[in-house]
């Protein structure tokens, strides 16, 4: 490893080499991808690893720019990240022999480790990605780190060594899924290889540096147990929407920003079966659906000619040409919610989508204020009559006050009386009070009404079962 090359353009400016965060984790009593783990303060900061450098921060950069000029970017890229962490290892105590550098094992080993990260990953945010606690990750400017830990949100003691290394890792992510981020374009959806959810803004709209966030998706799948286990639900809840998504009602998962719609779907999804042809379509995708017959499609921005967008609302029309037995909408936000009703009653039975709303009913308003978006010129009787025959059953979720992800509402839309839909809250989660760890304490309250969907549970053979699920969560 002798070759001189350079691997980036932008070496300047210094940084203090953090160590992994190590600081407590609260709860996550909801559907994260984040096992459940004592309870921390609500406020709280992630410090960097003790012990004060040996060397000053200059001549660490100065360390590190002269093993960038030693590397081959060539011999780099076919490594594995042990094989170059131990190489970067014995070169950063070459360099600082030859220089007569005084450095201690640990800033050799994290000097080392910062390399490989800014050549294998995207730097200093890798040992946070590598986390599982962490649910999301913040950037607002090169030294403002902050991460959610059990609902709550800490500052870390990452930070990168100046605006251009930043930009370079939003750079780097933006283009590995075929997107771009500049001044020119200076906002991007993206994800990374896991599937997790990445948004980027650069300046001149961001103000103070490019402005990150990533919403982590765990290693592990979630299913139902683990949303049980996390207290997102209750059993009797699970197991009538298993039924729902066995018997192919067409459901809506609704929620606020991070309140858990994607986790949900996701956990949904499982229980298709592996016989259905299923159709996703998203603006990122992000769905982790384990079914062998699944076709993903993706949206496309348009190009520096501001030619070439392909929208959800032509995916969907697509779609419709692709024989599916369902179609999953990552999330509905425009005129593509016109397209869904389409689908859901045209025959493609079991589909499946996300809107933001914070009841309900807010998640039937908003479907309908978006097909008007979708300029259909039609009444408002005839979007509403279209949506109480595509859709069964509406999912509400929400991010609580105790940093906890709980269904909250389980809906059936019944029908229509004059110009008003009618609707039939299954479960309605209400809360007690405060329990002695901080979490809040409730219970669901159950409306035993027959249900508008009886024919199509009847048709499955699940008629009795949705009785079952219902008594016994009106059981003590």
């Amino acid at each position: 490893m002798t070759v001189r090359g350079r691997i980036f353009g932008r070496r300047t400016g210094d940084i203090d080499i953090p160590d992994v965060v190590q600081d407590e984790v609260i709860p996550a009593a909801m559907p994260m991808p984040a096992p459940s783990i004592p309870a921390a303060p609500p406020a709280a900061t992630i410090v960097e690893g003790t012990g004060a450098p040996s060397v000053p921060s200059s001549t660490i950069a100065e360390l590190r720019s002269t093993c960038l000029d030693r590397l081959d970017p060539a011999a780099v890229a076919v490594m594995s990240a042990d094989r170059l962490r131990a190489d970067m290892e014995r070169l950063i105590s070459e360099i600082a022999t030859e220089r007569r550098i005084q450095l201690n094992s640990r800033e050799q080993r994290a000097l080392a480790e910062e390399l490989v990260f800014d050549m294998l990953g995207l730097g200093p945010l890798e040992p946070l990605l590598e986390n599982e606690s962490i649910s999301e990750i913040m950037v607002n400017g090169p030294d403002k780190v902050f991460v959610e830990k059990g609902g709550r949100l800490v500052l870390s003691g990452v930070r990168f060594r100046d605006v251009s290394h930043l930009a370079g890792v939003c750079q780097r992510i933006a283009s590995a899924v075929g997107r771009r981020i500049d001044e020119s374009s200076p906002m991007a959806d993206a994800r990374l290889k896991d599937g997790s959810r990445v948004n980027i803004v650069f300046p001149p709209l961001a103000l103070d540096g490019p402005y990150l966030s990533i919403r982590k998706f765990g290693k592990k799948a979630i299913d139902f147990a683990r949303l049980i286990e996390f207290g997102a639900l209750t059993p009797p809840v699970a197991r009538l929407l298993e039924i729902a998504a066995k018997a192919r009602l067409n459901i809506i998962i609704s929620g606020g920003t991070g309140s858990g719609k994607t986790t949900l779907l996701n956990a949904l999804s499982r229980l298709i079966d592996a016989g259905e042809r299923v159709i996703t379509v998203e603006d990122a995708a992000e769905l982790q659906l384990q079914q062998p017959h699944v076709v993903r499609l993706e949206t496309r921005p348009a190009n520096l000619e501001g030619r070439g967008e392909i929208a959800q609302r032509d995916l969907m029309r697509n779609a419709l040409r692709m024989r599916p037995d369902r179609i999953i909408i990552g999330e509905c936000r425009g005129g593509e919610a016109f397209d869904m009703l389409q689908a859901m009653n045209t025959g493609h039975d079991g589909s499946m989508s996300t809107v933001h709303a914070n009841t309900t009913r807010d998640a039937l308003t908003r479907i309908e204020n978006m097909v008007q978006m979708g300029n259909m010129g039609l009444p408002s009787r005839a979007i509403r009559t279209q949506i109480v025959g595509a859709i069964d059953l509406i999912i509400q979720v929400e991010r609580q006050r105790d940093g906890g992800r709980r269904i909250t509402q389980v809906t059936e839309v019944c029908g229509m009386e004059g110009e008003v839909i009618t609707l039939n809250d299954i479960f309605r989660f209400e809360i007690q009070g405060d329990g002695p760890d901080g979490r809040l304490v409730g219970r669901y309250k159950v409306t035993r009404v027959p249900p508008a969907s009886q024919s199509r549970l009847s048709y499955f053979g699940l008629e009795r079962d949705w009785h079952a699920a219902l008594e016994q969560a009106t059981m003590p």
